[in-house]
């Protein structure tokens, strides 16, 4: 089974930067790929980033690519989001997953385990 606690979030003018943060507990995690999900208020949960076992494939939506950039320290069982350049748009609760299935592991159904999310905000 596997834990997972994300941490970081908060409230940030347009523009900032944030570092968000999944801290996941049991052996497993260097033998899962994580992703990072964001579901902002009356929309559906939807992919922002993955990033494979190894941490030497990285994955992300459009809307986010060139502005965040996902890594691991499987050493901490840490999986990272660095959100740069943040837009308004990008206001919304992000959890961390654990994935089960293939790259790119863009789809909610592929995950089996989630953390309880961290918001963030982002004002204009």
């Amino acid at each position: 089974q596997v834990q997972l606690v994300e941490s970081g979030g908060g409230l940030v003018q347009a523009g900032g930067s944030l570092r968000l943060s999944c801290a996941a507990s049991g052996r497993t995690f260097s033998s899962r790929a994580m992703g990072w999900f964001r579901q902002a208020p009356g929309k559906e949960r939807e992919f922002v980033a993955s990033i494979s076992r190894s941490g030497g494939n990285t994955y992300y939506a459009d809307s986010v690519k060139g502005r965040f950039t996902i890594s691991r320290d499987n050493a901490k069982n840490t999986v990272y989001l660095q959100m740069n350049s943040l837009k308004p748009e990008d206001t919304a609760v992000y959890y961390c997953g654990a994935a089960i299935s293939r790259p790119p592991y863009s789809d909610y159904d592929e995950y089996d385990y989630w953390g309880q999310g961290t918001q963030v905000t982002v004002s204009s």
